[in-house]
């Protein structure tokens, strides 16, 4: 499993996730993915908000998450 975190260089509330993802990383790997440049999977996802996470099982959805939530969130997601 993994989380792809969908944000953008000009979203605000992406910069404040930024470092939250970023510690995330250290439990489970996090694929960050700017949908500037990658708009075919954030569009393959259904992303139409950022930031957005998902938690995936391969290529499978098992979560999302939508806006800045704390650490602990992403974390206990996947346990």
């Amino acid at each position: 499993m993994k989380y792809l975190y969908f944000s953008a260089a000009w979203c605000g509330p992406c910069k404040t996730l930024g470092p939250i993802m970023d510690k995330v990383s250290s439990h489970i790997e996090v694929e960050k993915i700017d949908v500037d440049l990658d708009y075919e999977k954030a569009q393959k996802y259904g992303v139409r908000n950022i930031p957005t996470v998902v938690l995936v099982d391969g290529v499978t959805e098992v979560k999302r998450f939508i806006g800045v939530q704390p650490q602990q969130n992403y974390i206990n997601a996947v346990k």
